[in-house]
């Protein structure tokens, strides 16, 4: 073999050189184009295998090649008719392309490059586009994939496992640009990310429109994450795309697609009240991927030990009456309590002491069979069950998980938590889409805590109940909703809707959507009015983004009802992917080149292009260590009856053996977690040495200024409150649930003196924070 250029940790050489990626973004929406540079510097033929990540809720739109100067465009197939073209190209020695969905995960696929000869180059060019997030702060969030951990299969999944070529960050062979465009109605306030960007550029004068550059020497330690904040950009919205010229009128791509952003507006009287009820359930992810840092900018902090620090703060914010329970799960899984139990002192102190002992030891992620014994358990009358999920998502039957998640959810809301790079994005955002719930992902430097308090204010509040969506439409024009019914409404946060709409209309014509639902007993509606008149220059994003909605719904279908006797939605399915030119779970995109007719002689050389992997960074220095060992996963290239592909098989590959991993003990716990740890389940702290120490306070400084009217527990829960919103109001977020019940126990003391103890607890620690601002 002729060992030139890029070379795996095996001595095989790598024919991905680049990778290119360009994103725009207008407003809320993204495009996404990135193009593979390819060469082979062998002697003989090479077919190159790249297992690859793409969001989940993407929709993959383009795929060609450039081979010299012909360009060669894909087309949307069924599935097993694009691999057998593909196999067939490859035995008559032609060059042929294949892009694939996994079977198991809509944020996998497979992008093979056959019979490339010795010495030739080509250009691969994947497109897609997708929704952007809106995050706590209100910026939007993109993110790009980068990072592909092996993800977990239990036996006796459905289908075949997805396997990865993997190796550590540090040693991926390709190189990586990426560079953004921004534009919006609205002024472009900032963008951040957790990679390092060259600054921002503005191109005009009103700040509309800006473009930003990852920074040179960009490692693939990380998935790339931009955070985009406008200037008062999230209202409701309307977008109107007019359909494609060639299409047929009445098709979904023929017809007006429309794009409805919602942002629902909840009763303040409704809002100021937290629910003192629900039973609250936390599943935490404990396989030994859990040990490694949760970024590499804080390598003293483990992905176990933010949860733990996570589960305290929550344990700590629980309304009194609730009910709760801990599951952890790895290759089997683990329950605190058999069955929920009332939450009280005696509970939650019980929950903490277990809690505290947690480490990431159970191996493999398995996360199936603990969500089954879950919903087994019969639901608490009048505590509504909430279910938070905390996992680094490396999963491989994704869909399995989120059809049992969508078969019980109307028994609950269902709250994810993604942690670290390469968590599963179609895992995480389906969890909480068809539970009901609220996604997050917690990567670089961010700080989990915020984020899951934020979705515990969400589960506190009340479920909206009745939701409808009404249309009020121009005599001629009606609407086809594509998107599937509203369950979940969260004040403030938006809802997607797409639409067909067919009939004519002048362009001028306008029509208005009611949302109607229930919240605590009251009838409430939110209005967005439009027009009619198409948007310019979309291209088909809208379409396309409205027929990928449709395709998941309707793959949802099919795997609800697989082996009844329900015919037909599989292909619904191909006919719309096919139509749309958006990819889908049993389509796949195929291209032939076949412009030369030069067959390609010799034999085929199958090469699997590494992707990242960050266990690689769990790697540490031996001094003050222990030694713990990851089985990588592993797995054999399975031979078909062609070209290496079983039927259904997605790819297959072998592993890098990876070493032992050494960690440093873990830093210890800040001072706002030590304070929160003293707390009691009732909401109030006792007046002892913890509690001075937590307030950098001698026990003589806190004690003697003690009115002598209150009692202790006021008094240090006074003080306690006092110093949380004078050294810690930025992050507030983390600690205002838990403030919330400190205030109302005093309340419930009926406590004197209370004036007198501010101002006194204030000259203690150096404050000058005022009575109302503590709620008192």
């Amino acid at each position: 073999m002729n060992c030139c250029g890029l070379l795996t940790p095996e001595k095989e050489p790598v024919p991905l050189k680049s990778i290119e990626v360009e994103l725009e973004v207008r407003d809320h929406v993204a495009t996404v184009v990135s193009t593979l540079l390819y060469e082979n510097k062998e002697d003989k033929p090479i077919e190159a295998v790249f297992v690859l990540p793409l969001p989940g809720d993407a929709a993959v739109c383009h795929f060609s090649a450039v081979i010299g100067q012909t360009q060669i465009v894909a087309e949307v197939k069924d599935k097993q008719q694009a691999r057998e073209e593909y196999d067939d190209a490859l035995s008559s020695g032609q060059q042929a392309f294949l892009l694939e969905e996994s079977d198991q995960s809509p944020d996998i696929f497979s992008l093979s490059v056959g019979s490339l000869p010795p010495g030739e180059s080509a250009s691969i060019r994947l497109e897609y586009v997708t929704e952007l997030a809106v995050q706590a702060d209100d910026g939007l969030r993109f993110c790009l994939p980068a990072v592909l951990n092996p993800r977990y299969q239990p036996q006796g999944s459905e289908g075949p496992s997805v396997q990865v070529t993997s190796v550590p960050a540090s040693l991926v062979p390709y190189s990586l640009s990426f560079s953004a465009r921004v534009s919006s109605p609205h002024p472009i306030s900032k963008v951040e990310s957790s990679s390092s960007l060259d600054p921002l550029q503005y191109l005009n004068a009103e700040k509309t429109q800006a473009t930003v550059r990852l920074a040179a020497g960009h490692k693939f330690d990380r998935d790339v994450e931009l955070l985009i904040y406008y200037t008062d950009a999230h209202q409701p919205t309307a977008v109107v795309e007019a359909g494609q010229a060639s299409a047929k009128p009445g098709t979904v791509m023929g017809d007006l697609m429309m794009m409805l952003s919602l942002y629902p507006e909840f009763p303040q009287s409704v809002m100021s009240s937290v629910a003192s009820c629900g039973e609250f359930v936390f599943l935490m992810d404990r396989s030994g991927s859990m040990r490694c840092p949760t970024s590499s900018s804080k390598r003293e902090e483990t992905r176990i030990s933010s949860a733990r620090d996570t589960l305290l703060l929550l344990l700590k914010s629980l309304p009194m009456g609730c009910y709760f329970n801990i599951y952890s799960f790895g290759s089997s899984y683990e329950h605190m309590f058999p069955k929920s139990v009332e939450y009280s002192e005696k509970t939650m102190e019980e929950a903490l002491k277990k809690v505290e002992e947690m480490t990431a030891n159970l191996g493999e992620t398995e996360i199936l069979k603990p969500l089954e014994h879950i919903y087994s358990q019969p639901c608490i009358p009048n505590q509504p069950r909430q279910l938070f999920v905390f996992t680094d998502g490396e999963v491989g039957n994704t869909k399995e998980v989120i059809n049992l998640v969508k078969k019980n959810s109307g028994s609950h809301r269902c709250f994810s938590f993604g942690i670290g790079e390469g968590a599963s994005t179609a895992l995480i955002n389906d969890l909480a889409k068809e539970g009901g719930g609220h996604a997050q992902f917690i990567s670089g430097g961010d700080r989990m805590q915020p984020k899951v308090m934020q979705s515990l204010r969400f589960a506190l509040q009340p479920a909206v109940q009745d939701v409808s969506v009404t249309w009020d439409l121009p005599k001629g024009v009606s609407a086809t909703v594509l998107s599937p019914p509203i369950t979940a409404l969260f004040q403030g946060q938006r809802s997607l809707v797409y639409a067909q709409v067919s009939g004519q209309s002048s362009e001028a014509a306008e029509g208005c959507v009611t949302v109607k639902y229930s919240l605590a007993g009251h009838l409430s509606q939110n209005q967005l009015r439009f027009t009619l008149k198409p948007a310019e220059d979309t291209g088909l994003t809208v379409h396309r983004l409205g027929a990928r909605t449709l395709i998941r719904s309707l793959e949802m279908e099919e795997r609800e009802h697989r082996g009844q006797q329900v015919g037909g939605v599989k292909e619904k399915v191909v006919e719309l992917s096919v139509q749309s030119g958006v990819s889908s779970s049993f389509t796949a995109f195929i291209a032939v080149n076949k412009s030369d007719g030069k067959e390609i002689q010799g034999p085929l050389v199958r090469r699997n292009v590494p992707a990242p992997m960050i266990l690689g960074a769990c790697k540490r220095r031996r001094r003050q260590s222990k030694t713990i060992s990851f089985t990588p996963l592993c797995g054999e290239i399975l031979v078909g009856k062609k070209r290496g592909r079983m039927p259904g098989m997605m790819c297959a590959s072998v592993v890098h053996s990876l070493p032992s991993y050494h960690l440093t003990p873990e830093a210890p716990r800040d001072a706002l977690l030590q304070l929160v740890s003293l707390q009691k389940a009732s909401g109030c702290w006792l007046l002892d040495a913890a509690l001075a120490a937590a307030l950098g306070k001698t026990s003589e400084e806190v004690e003697k200024p003690k009115p002598a009217s209150v009692n202790q527990q006021v008094w240090a829960t006074i003080l306690a409150l006092i110093w949380l919103h004078g050294f810690k109001t930025d992050a507030k977020e983390e600690w205002e649930l838990l403030a919330m019940k400190a205030v109302s126990w005093i309340h419930a003391q009926n406590a004197p003196c209370v004036t007198e103890c501010v101002e006194a607890g204030n000259e203690v620690l150096g404050c000058s924070v005022e009575k109302d601002s503590l709620g008192l």
